[in-house]
């Protein structure tokens, strides 16, 4: 019987809430959200996450994104609901899961690219499931965890940028650059591993380890611009919200996503200017305190 502390959504989230944030706003400027990310601007480092299956479908999903002028990660899905983000003009970062099918994979891959995506990503943890040792079958798919030697397959058969999914420890971010990915998405998947350790408590130490040219993209548990700043201000490139846009994008379809990012992106700014931070680059780790008392 599972314990019921062992929640990894709700770890998560205690720990961002014990994460404190000092002032100082002498001489600060107005901030800029802007970033650069894999050679083209985004008006956000919030990207919409790789979700699947949403009612009102994908297109509008990623639609919503780029009228945020945000990346669009999207998740499980055919090549024609691929198609359909693509079409909308959003950069997408495609997730692909690990199917048993090998086959499955490299298709998405080829179709991502030939397509314009802009970049690809493997969901990888997503095979084992939660309390069993098997692997996973997923809306009638089954999983399969790749091996080292299969995700650098994976990797070399396309010129897009590839990013691991659900890393969560230095070790695996360390052997995600190793292999040739251009980054790794740290997370576990909406508790799909109990009493996993916190995204953003790794941060720091994932960062010292695989250096400054390896992009860090936070996911899970960012569930405002405020939870945004925290994690970039510890080490990640970019954040990943996903279950903060569902109920927006279910109420007021694409114009839900893009307003929903624009406020955390307003809330991101706010904390910038109240930290001194002209810009994402210049968020200083700093101003970071873990409040024991809370």
């Amino acid at each position: 019987m599972k314990n019921a502390h062992a929640n990894s959504d709700a770890i998560a989230r205690k720990l961002m809430d014990s994460l404190v944030v000092e002032q100082r706003v002498l001489g600060a400027v107005t901030p800029s959200a802007k970033v650069t990310f894999l050679g083209k601007e985004f008006d956000t480092p919030i990207m919409a996450g790789a979700l699947s299956h949403l009612k009102g479908g994908m297109a509008g999903y990623a639609a919503g994104a780029h009228r945020a002028g945000a990346v669009a990660c999207i998740g499980m899905g055919d090549i024609e609901t691929l198609a359909g983000c693509l079409d909308t003009g959003a950069s997408v970062l495609k997730v692909i899961k690990p199917y048993a099918d090998r086959e499955e994979i490299f298709s998405r891959i080829r179709f991502a690219e030939a397509h314009g995506a802009l970049a690809v990503g493997l969901d990888g943890g997503h095979a084992i499931k939660s309390e069993s040792p098997a692997f996973d079958t997923i809306a009638g798919c089954p999983m399969k965890l790749p091996t080292l030697e299969e995700m650098k397959e994976y990797i070399a058969s396309t010129r897009l940028p590839f990013f691991l999914k659900d890393i969560l420890s230095v070790r695996d971010a360390v052997l995600a650059k190793e292999i040739g990915a251009a980054g790794v998405i740290i997370g576990h998947h909406h508790d799909l591993m109990h009493w996993a350790t916190p995204p953003v408590y790794l941060l720091r130490e994932i960062r010292r380890a695989v250096g400054e040219d390896f992009i860090l993209i936070a996911d899970g548990g960012i569930e405002d611009g405020f939870d945004a700043f925290k994690a970039l201000a510890l080490g990640a490139d970019m954040v990943c919200t996903g279950r903060a846009l569902m109920e927006p994008y279910a109420k007021d379809g694409a114009e839900g996503v893009a307003g929903t990012l624009r406020t955390m992106t307003d809330e991101l700014l706010s904390m910038m200017y109240r930290t001194c931070a002209a810009d994402v680059k210049g968020i200083d780790p700093s101003v970071i305190h873990e409040a024991w008392w809370l």
